[in-house]
């Protein structure tokens, strides 16, 4: 606070949140590894900005998990260890879940159009990166469709996290990932329509899991 009473005046921020917005564009298009060393010197030198704007963009992408901050080692993408992606998991399955349940009961055609539309493109999906940012576009217009915005708000607290979960994914495999993608998500869209909560929920979970059977697995020996 400056003067007694007064608010202090806010200091323009714009420049740390585009430098924040194409770091992350970076990390979700795979040009940053999770891992990845993030050096900020060379990030300003790149992006001909002064290492102010990008430290402060770092510190953005830390409270979103996105990346990790320690001293001794500098700035890295974030690696997702077992816990986190149990934490995850389990947060994710309480929001979604019901998320599911009042989509069933609320969503207009206009929101099931939305789900449509998003598996649509899924069908024509370039590589692995757009279909994970399509998986991602179809689970915002879930949240949307609920019709709950702190519910909504709590999504978007762990979207970027996913975000980086379903990159860890098709790191681990891309095993016929773009093909049964858009017909699971299909198959969703279709549970929603029918207003079959058992149903929807189940998918919804298998759906989860398998992501995670995937992210989890032991490698082969071979």
């Amino acid at each position: 606070m400056g003067e007694q009473g007064k608010v202090s005046p806010a200091r323009r921020r714009g420049l740390a949140d585009e430098v924040a917005d194409r770091i992350r564009e970076a990390i979700f298009s795979g040009v940053y590894a999770p891992g990845a060393q993030l050096r900020e010197v060379e990030l300003s030198g790149d992006m001909e900005v002064s290492r102010g704007p990008v430290r402060e963009a770092l510190r953005v992408l830390e409270r979103e998990g996105l990346v990790h901050c320690a001293w001794h080692r500098g700035t890295t993408v974030t690696t997702l260890s077992a816990e986190d992606v149990n934490e995850l998991h389990s947060l994710r399955d309480a929001l979604e879940d019901l998320a599911v349940q009042r989509v069933i009961e609320y969503a207009s055609e206009e929101d099931l159009a939305s789900l449509d539309k998003v598996t649509a493109l899924m069908e024509r999906a370039a590589d692995e990166h757009e279909m994970v940012r399509l998986d991602i576009a179809f689970h915002d217009a879930v949240f949307a469709a609920a019709r709950h915005q702190r519910l909504a708000d709590a999504w978007e607290g762990i979207r970027c996290q996913v975000h980086l979960f379903l990159l860890t994914r098709i790191i681990r495999s891309t095993e016929g990932y773009l093909t049964r993608i858009p017909a699971e998500h299909r198959e969703l869209v279709a549970a929603l329509r029918a207003r079959d909560a058992e149903t929807a929920l189940s998918l919804f979970a298998a759906h989860r899991r398998l992501a995670v059977d995937v992210v989890t697995a032991r490698p082969d020996p071979s």
